[in-house]
């Protein structure tokens, strides 16, 4: 065995990547939409849950570590603004998917850091313009537009997760604020959520690293394109009933 490999492999830390964590995830939320396929097996939706918790996590460490703010936002912002714009031209819906709901978190982690640590004054000013918005559209349009059904996905829990777990300061107390958050959400939103602590235990394992694969894009287009692929199935089974 050469030195090289040897070396690599004593390096190599204990535990689950950000990509091995974010492939639970989507495999978890796959399993979960498919309920909309399978409606008569409520597993599904157990084992769902533990999906948001980690890919919330993931948007924090994502916030932590990109060397780029304005593209790591813009990106998120401008899929989430396709994704709402073709689901609401098919659907005639408002309801905000978890694309915008990330969206407003990481607007609102950028936006406090740059209110409390950024010496130039017009930062500080976007800043605060930057919260100000991401708070209106979070928090006020669900109850200006209630009736139309402008709903954000997870509601202000899902908004807020990200934003607590990028500022405690250390992985045991991101992993109690997880676990405080969604036992909160479970308790005034949906017991069903209870489930989502699960995804604790595998954030417990999370070793810090990214791993060897560069798949930022896909995890990007996966939520788009498994609904559009559920969407196409469910269409199938209504000519085909």
């Amino acid at each position: 065995m050469s030195n090289t490999l040897i070396q690599d492999t004593n390096n190599k830390k204990f535990g689950l990547t950000n990509n091995q964590l974010k492939i639970i995830a989507c495999i978890s939320m796959l399993i979960d939409h498919s309920v909309a396929i399978f409606p008569g097996v409520p597993v599904l939706r157990i084992i769902g849950r533990i999906a948001f918790p980690i890919f919330a996590y993931m948007i924090a460490e994502g916030c932590r570590y990109t060397k780029n703010r304005a593209k790591y936002l813009g990106t998120m912002a401008a899929m989430a603004l396709v994704f709402q714009i073709v689901y609401f031209v098919f659907m005639n819906d408002l309801y905000q998917g978890i694309l915008v709901t990330f969206s407003l978190s990481i607007a609102i982690i950028f936006s406090l850091e740059a209110i409390s640590k950024s010496a130039i004054p017009t930062r500080k000013i976007l800043g605060m313009l930057g919260l100000t918005a991401a708070l209106f559209v979070g928090m006020i349009c669900p109850m200006i537009f209630k009736k139309q059904g402008f709903v954000i996905d997870y509601f202000e829990w899902g908004i807020f997760l990200p934003v607590m777990i990028y500022f405690a300061p250390n992985k045991w107390l991101k992993l109690g604020v997880t676990a405080v958050l969604l036992s909160l959400m479970s308790i005034y939103c949906d017991p069903l959520q209870w489930w989502s602590l699960i995804s604790v235990a595998l954030l417990a394992l999370y070793n810090g690293e990214r791993g060897k694969a560069k798949m930022k894009y896909f995890f990007y287009i996966f939520y788009p394109a498994h609904l559009v692929v559920i969407y196409i199935i469910m269409f199938l089974m209504m000519i085909f009933k």
